[in-house]
């Protein structure tokens, strides 16, 4: 389809001047207004494309599922609930040239509770006691409406499953997740450059359960 040969290129040319040290906004206005992309797309560039150098250091960090059984684990809540919950609502998800899927929905500071909600903090859980890591931390962003409701629910899920662990709502989760002892459970850029080893249970998820559509980016590199 056009439409997915104008992303690719647009792709391919905001990775070349990446790669060349040329300003992340500017570029992505330029390739965007060279292919005459729409905002949406123009998203999914912001959260999927990144400089090679960027893009292999982030992969080198990735775990597989079956790594991470026996392992602590620090989750960043909305994170990781969004991307799912996106994905069960049918929204746009990618998978970023950095290997790591990320949703385009930018809902995090108005994340409101709704039927996906539910689907997807079970979802996550029964995962999680799948692959049987020794321990379980979630954090969520306390500023968001009912954080402190919602780590409630984790904490009670996690003992309903029998997975040691919690769950709080903190104002700022990257304080807890960046120093944190184990392995980190997210897929912000930010997170993800200041730790040593990460797990993508959300992309985990969207591939082999929820079995979602995506636009893999990472084709194209």
């Amino acid at each position: 389809m056009e439409e997915d040969k104008s992303l690719r290129d647009a792709a391919a040319d905001l990775r070349y001047l990446l790669s060349r040290g040329y300003p992340r906004e500017a570029s992505i206005t330029l390739v965007g207004n060279r292919y005459n992309l729409p905002r949406e797309r123009r998203e999914i560039l912001r959260r999927g494309v990144f400089s090679p150098r960027v893009a292999s250091s982030r992969k080198n960090k990735l775990l597989f599922p079956w790594e991470v059984k026996g392992r602590r684990l620090a989750v960043d809540g909305y994170n990781v609930l969004i991307t799912v919950e996106s994905a069960l609502k049918g929204k746009v998800v990618l998978l970023s040239d950095d290997g790591l899927m990320r949703d385009i929905s930018g809902v995090s500071g108005g994340h409101r509770w709704e039927e996906e909600t539910e689907r997807a903090w079970e979802m996550i859980v029964e995962e999680l006691r799948e692959l049987g890591p020794q321990e379980v931390q979630f954090y969520f962003d306390s500023p968001i409406s009912r954080s402190g409701l919602l780590a409630k629910k984790m904490e009670e899920l996690l003992r309903e499953k029998g997975i040691e662990g919690g769950a709080q709502a903190v104002r700022v989760p990257e304080k807890e997740i960046i120093p944190f002892k184990g392995v980190v459970v997210s897929s912000d850029g930010a997170i993800v450059d200041q730790v040593k080893e990460v797990f993508d249970l959300a992309g985990h998820l969207i591939r082999e359960r929820i079995k979602a559509p995506y636009i893999d980016l990472l084709s194209m590199t």
